[in-house]
């Protein structure tokens, strides 16, 4: 049985801390940049002022199999980076970076507030409320400004200096700059207070709470250098506590780093000139007062996976072409797994043919009229698009090749497909849609759909993602707006802020005992203008309609009844039915249009059998599931 390639001893924190300064102990370079708080750092500090356990540190050896390049903790000396390191710090940076500035560095630390404002701070104990035993310590933790003075009375009035020894003394607080080496601050103190209460006052501080940072020692897992590459990331992973969650990206970047190559950089960039591929995704297609473009929240990971796809396509075929069969060919696959196992030279050698798929994918996004990420059905069902429009190419454009995209895409979002446990259709699209465009069978996703006639009477909110995309098919047919006539093109859409909005007003609805279920189904509303919603208001439909035709020169002109019509009706609304406010002819007719609108971006009919779904319809946001539990408790 093979012994353990670890070992857990304590240290002392002091010398831990010493050597991050140093440069004996340092960071993997692809680790996370240094981002705890201020109430965080205070946190801290108040549980090793008492001695309690703050977590174990988890370290790797040097000069083994795995050579990470190593970088100082952030606020080290720059001759730390001259430094060889003895080992490198996996686990454990926050921590350790947030008591090295504070307590070693012997400068103002750069942290953040809980309302998410840069700030610069120096660290204090209150030598009172720390003797306190009724205080909690952490209240007796403070951070003050750079220039040592706390103010209030927005800055008209100070209530706390801090700015020299002398007022440090005066005001009974110790910095935790000094928290390792407190015999001059003692001898000062001693100096300026002859009082023998008062120095009596500091020995019982100095042992009932500086003395826990001397003795303090800190557990740590010590790997050592014949521990393997894919055995750091694995319990790099599973040991990590700080920061964020680690994610299959950080895993990568990882592996990567071993081999000298920095994917984080690629990534993100090398903030000055180079926003990274992030940025170009963030950046793409940006439309009008658009935040964002619509690629703004794809992920690094989504990015991998469209690699890994390429990747394991390529290593299926080889096998197929050694003859291999049935279980002996390897899975086409995007999933975690796939990403760990993902070779340097297979992200090099497709990464700029993905993002070539991804930047593809926005421009075919535009064309179906979804210019926001607000208004996309589903964000993962970019990552098999980009991966199509990836491998197939220019063939995108072919009127013929569109058309079968179009009708993949709206199969995926009417049938529903993308909301969760997606790998597997991801890597079956990607398999069979280039197939089917260049003259193959339909995909599963296109032959093995329907949609149901009833879903349109349950899809209430933006949830849903067929609701987001009766929308994007109403402004991709023409729909027209009501007031302006004008077509919702993305010039139109940002510049006029455009939503969707009730036809039937909800204040109408209520007035006559129509109940939300109904009146707020996608039947009952469409794309307009902010403005003109406002013109609708409340009223009845025959009521706004004959304000909008009798108009309010010069702000608002007239609008002829035969223009106003064909402006409903490019909405697929019977405008005979809205003018006499028959509400349930109405839905009942609009139903049917909108169903063979879906039928047809689908390319078959939607099912009007009797058999329901099983379950039932909640599309509720994690708020409202709360809120009626709250609710129903009470």
């Amino acid at each position: 049985m093979a012994g353990a390639a670890f070992k857990t001893n304590p240290y002392y924190l002091h010398e831990l801390l010493k050597d991050c300064g140093s440069g004996v102990l340092q960071l993997p370079d692809f680790q996370r940049s240094w981002v705890w708080d201020e109430d965080r750092i205070k946190s801290l500090i108040a549980s090793v002022s008492r001695a309690f356990p703050v977590g174990a540190l988890m370290t790797l050896e040097t000069g083994g199999n795995v050579d990470f390049k190593p970088r100082p903790i952030e606020g080290a000396p720059e001759a730390a980076r001259t430094v060889t390191p003895r080992a490198l710090l996996l686990d454990g940076q926050q921590r350790m970076t947030s008591l090295f500035q504070v307590s070693l560095r012997g400068a103002v630390v750069e942290t953040i507030t809980p309302k998410k404002k840069k700030v610069k701070r120096w660290f204090y104990i209150d030598i009172l409320k720390a003797l306190d035993g009724v205080t909690d310590r952490e209240d007796a933790i403070i951070g003050v400004p750079e220039d040592k003075l706390v103010r209030e009375n927005f800055g008209r009035e100070v209530v706390l200096d801090l700015s020299s020894p002398e007022r440090e003394f005066e005001n009974l607080h110790y910095p935790v700059s000094q928290i390792f080496d407190w015999d001059d601050w003692q001898d000062g103190y001693n100096e300026y207070w002859k009082d023998e209460d008062k120095r009596a006052l500091f020995r019982a501080f100095k042992k009932e709470v500086l003395e826990s940072f001397k003795t303090y020692q800190v557990p740590v897992i010590a790997l050592d250098r014949s521990t393997s590459k894919e055995a750091v990331c694995v319990v790099f992973e599973k040991v990590n506590t700080g920061g964020k969650p680690l994610d299959a990206f950080e895993l990568v970047t990882a592996m990567y780093a071993a081999d000298g190559h920095e994917l984080r950089k690629d990534w993100y960039g090398d903030g000055k000139n180079d926003g990274g591929r992030h940025g170009r995704f963030v950046w793409a297609l940006k439309l009008a007062d658009a935040e964002k473009g619509i690629l703004a929240e794809v992920g690094n990971t989504d990015f991998l996976q469209v690699v890994s796809l390429f990747h394991t396509r390529d290593k299926r075929r080889q096998a197929e072409a050694e003859g291999k069969q049935g279980k002996e060919l390897s899975q086409v696959t995007g999933n975690r797994q796939a990403l760990l196992s993902l070779p340097l030279d297979a992200y090099k050698k497709y990464q700029t043919q993905a993002e070539r798929g991804f930047l593809t994918a926005a421009k075919f996004l535009r064309t179906l009229h979804i210019y926001r990420i607000f208004d996309l059905p589903y964000q993962s069902q970019i990552i098999p698009l980009a991966a199509i429009l990836a491998d197939i190419g220019d063939a995108w454009e072919n009127e013929t090749a569109r058309a079968k995209l179009v009708q993949w895409y709206w199969n995926g979002v009417f049938g529903e497909l993308y909301g969760s446990a997606v790998d597997t259709r991801i890597a079956r699209d990607f398999m069979e849609v280039p197939s089917w465009i260049r003259g193959g069978p339909p995909p599963s996703t296109v032959s093995e759909t329907i949609f149901r006639a009833d879903r349109l009477k349950t899809m209430r909110m933006r949830l849903s993602a067929a609701y987001k995309g009766v929308n994007a098919l109403l402004m991709k047919e023409g729909a027209r707006d009501f007031r302006s006539g004008q077509p919702f093109d993305h010039t139109v859409f940002f510049g006029e802020n455009v939503d969707i909005h009730h036809i039937f007003p909800q204040a109408w609805c209520r007035a006559n005992g129509i109940k939300p279920d109904i009146y707020d189904s996608i039947i009952n509303k469409t794309p307009l203008a902010y403005r003109t919603n406002r013109t609708i208001g409340g009223d009845a439909p025959s009521v706004y309609l004959a304000r909008l035709e009798q108009g309010a020169p010069p702000e608002r002109p007239a609008i002829e009844r035969e223009r106003l019509n064909a402006s409903l009706s490019s909405h697929l609304i019977d405008s005979g039915l809205l003018r006499t406010d028959a509400f349930q002819a109405f839905m009942a007719d609009r139903q049917a249009r909108l169903l063979a609108l879906i039928g047809q971006a689908m390319g078959k009919d939607a099912y009007r059998g009797e058999v329901s779904e099983e379950g039932e319809d909640d599309e509720r946001d994690d708020d409202g599931v709360e809120a009626e539990m709250t609710i129903a408790a009470e």
